[in-house]
């Protein structure tokens, strides 16, 4: 017989689980009101005592911490599986009613209605649906009190499996039921029999649909935000449909590509990898672009991937260091039938997804220098209007003078329409240009923009600096109204180059700020372009690593793309800078959602843009052996395309930043706050690579 003896009121056992036994299981001694143990082995038998009768009995695992951890992970493997999905309930609940079934989810809110009566929603695992749980203790019932005791204190967002009756449910009054679900079932609720608490959440975590959690708790701001999970899901489902439609209706292949790459100046950083062999390293891919155009000339016609790269860049609202795109190549093909696969692709995501389902069977097309005369920007958004008028054929010649410090510039202009009234579209400019973001147009060394405001209540409509007659053709050029505003802005006479100007970077601010302060609506809608004609070669922008050649130009996008005519391959040895390339951009509402191009499948031709043209050295030469080997092979002529996947899908659901549709995304230091990387090396890791830290 076990020793017993009295206790406090109170039995508090660190980390104990009390699980409540049927009264007869004991026969003790009578007590008013008292509480007693009896010790047994690792356990603490607790009961209190009325008058005359046993009330409750209870056991109380001892031996300390681990001992106790050990005893509630054993519980928790061995749950039972589910017998029922809550999408299953939801469709045939009346003809479920009666039925005995197991469902696995979250406890959500509970409200204990009496000691007898305890309402809880239990979440589904994706948190979408709820149901709602009744428990009622059943007198003389093995285990019913046990189940009801755990549901009363149970924490909320604790996972669980339940298991229990069917029961009708009367509608209730509102069917909000919070952040966590969007679908309640109402025709049914579950009377509990039983349930499993597989991991208890604990109480110093504060989570409501207000709290707002840093990324270093990425797990719970994911948790606790249903956009996150819903931009998770629908990029799954995109993905899906890209393979459906790739490889089932074009027959692509899809093929993994090493990420243990060799360092290869493609025109961005790279990260490197060091091996344990003394002064080697591995680079990782900045896109599988070698790897594919080799697969070309290993006999695979179509490959696709949707691959992971990285490159070692600044990072903006629509970079990461490590991103993920739809990569393809097309064997015997050019630029045109690249984009007809693409068009598919994007009117199936937009119809199955959005279902948007008018998307034009061709999309639009510019060339390069009339996106950037029209919009001052390779990628511009089609939706704001604003086209920029070149108008320096107007004005009087000391005007022009008086712009900026050019000699003969260009004078382009353009106008954004902010208010009827003139005087609030004046206080509008004037907080936008004392605005920080305003600075960098009224620092630029090519003259700060000009900005006029049309009122008809002016003289010349408050165009007067321009003169009487160059107000009057620029009021019909532009179809001014009041209170639209008219700025003008002086750039060299010179090419393009780059991806925009600075009167095209003030339309995008100016109408950003307009529709934030609520004077324009925000655009809607998907406008799609492909931007084509982009010269094939740039000059050399300090710090941008390039592709290290000596000419002092570099490849606009990168060396393998191929001039788009035989007028322009003559031009290689003539005027290099005039060269058209065979790429093509596609363009969604001023977002660059990917880049594509025909490439030079001739070893030969290859050999002589490097060499030749971008005067690349012996030394560099020897990074791209294989792939001049490679081509040297019999490669077909071929063509392909990579889309930013984080970018598509950013568009598609209307989010600013990429961050936004990644799980695990990068700070804007590079860093994953949550996981606490990258990190710091130690002398044990620095001599195992042969590195060593500059001081």
């Amino acid at each position: 017989m076990p020793s017993s003896r009295p206790l406090s009121n109170k039995v508090c056992v660190p980390n104990a689980e009390i699980m409540l036994l049927p009264a007869t299981a004991f026969a003790l001694e009578p007590g008013e009101g008292r509480a007693w143990a009896v010790e047994s082995g690792s356990q603490l038998i607790c009961y209190t005592l009325g008058f005359h009768h046993l009330e409750y009995v209870s056991i109380v695992t001892c031996g300390g911490e681990s001992s106790t951890t050990l005893e509630e992970f054993k519980k928790t493997l061995a749950f039972p599986s589910a017998t029922c999905s809550f999408g299953d309930l939801a469709k045939d609940a009346a003809s479920r009613i009666d039925e005995q079934i197991v469902l696995h989810g979250y406890i959500g809110t509970r409200r204990d209605a009496s000691k007898s009566l305890t309402f809880a929603e239990l979440h589904d695992m994706h948190l979408k649906s709820t149901v709602q749980l009744v428990s009622t203790p059943t007198k003389g019932v093995d285990g019913s009190n046990e189940a009801h005791q755990l549901l009363r204190n149970i924490e909320d967002h604790t996972p669980v499996a339940v298991s229990g009756t069917v029961k009708a449910r009367k509608a209730p009054k509102t069917t909000a039921t919070g952040d966590h679900s969007n679908v309640l079932i109402t025709g049914a609720e579950i009377k509990i029999e039983k349930i499993t608490p597989l991991n208890a959440f604990p109480r110093d975590i504060i989570m409501t649909e207000e709290t707002v959690f840093s990324p270093e708790q990425r797990h719970l701001q994911i948790r606790n935000d249903r956009s996150i999970r819903q931009a998770l899901a629908f990029r799954s489902k995109a993905a899906r449909l890209i393979r459906d439609e790739l490889c089932t209706k074009h027959d692509f292949a899809e093929i993994e590509t090493p990420l243990l790459f060799k360092s290869t100046p493609e025109g961005a950083r790279e990260f490197l990898v060091p091996t344990r062999a003394a002064g080697q390293a591995y680079a990782l891919p900045q896109s599988p672009q070698q790897y594919k155009q080799i697969l070309m000339a290993s006999g695979i016609p179509r490959y696709m991937q949707i691959a992971k790269c990285f490159r070692d860049e600044d990072l903006r609202a629509d970079r990461q260091p490590e991103f993920t795109q739809v990569d393809l190549e097309m064997a015997f093909a050019t630029g045109e039938d690249v984009m007809s696969v693409i068009e598919g692709v994007a009117r199936r995501l937009w119809a199955e997804l959005l279902d948007i389902g008018d998307l034009p069977e061709k999309f639009d097309r510019m060339t390069y220098d009339e996106a950037m005369s029209k919009y001052g920007s390779d990628k511009p958004d089609l939706r704001l209007g604003s086209e920029i008028v070149r108008i320096g054929h107007l004005l009087p010649q000391d005007l022009v003078m008086k712009i900026g410090p050019l000699n003969d510039p260009i004078v382009e202009c353009i106008k954004v329409p902010i208010a009827e009234d003139p005087q609030e579209t004046r206080k509008f400019v004037n907080a936008f240009m004392d605005s920080p973001e305003a600075q960098h147009f009224i620092q630029n060394p090519e003259g700060q923009p000009g900005i006029f405001i049309h009122n008809s209540r002016k003289p010349l409509q408050g165009l007067q600096p321009f003169g009487f007659e160059a107000a009057e053709q620029l009021e019909e050029v532009l179809e001014l109204e009041d209170g639209d505003v008219v700025v003008i802005q002086a750039r060299k006479d010179a090419s393009f180059s780059g991806g925009s100007t600075p009167i095209g970077n003030l339309r995008l601010a100016l109408h950003k700020s307009a529709v934030k302060q609520g004077f324009l609506p925000a655009p809607t809608g998907f406008a799609f372009t492909w931007i084509t004609d982009f010269p094939l070669f740039s000059p050399v922008v300090e710090n941008e690593p390039g592709q290290g050649g000596s000419a002092g130009i570099s490849s606009t996008h990168h060396p393998f793309t191929a001039p788009k005519t035989p007028e322009d391959v003559d031009l290689l040895l003539e005027d290099p800078l005039q060269v058209k390339a065979d790429h093509y951009d596609l363009v969604v509402n001023g977002v660059e959602l990917g880049g594509g191009s025909r490439r030079i499948h001739n070893a030969q031709m290859q050999e002589f843009i490097m060499r030749e043209i971008l005067k690349m050295s012996d030394e560099r030469m020897k990074d791209f052996a294989h792939l001049i080997e490679v081509l040297r092979a019999g490669c077909p002529p071929h063509a392909g395309i990579a889309l930013g996947f984080d970018r598509l899908i950013a568009v598609m659901l209307g989010r600013e930043s990429v961050r936004d549709v990644i799980a695990f995304p990068k700070s804007g230091k590079g860093e994953d706050l949550l996981v606490k990387s990258p990190t710091k090396m130690t002398e044990e890791q620095l001599e195992t690579y042969h590195l060593r830290l500059r001081t």
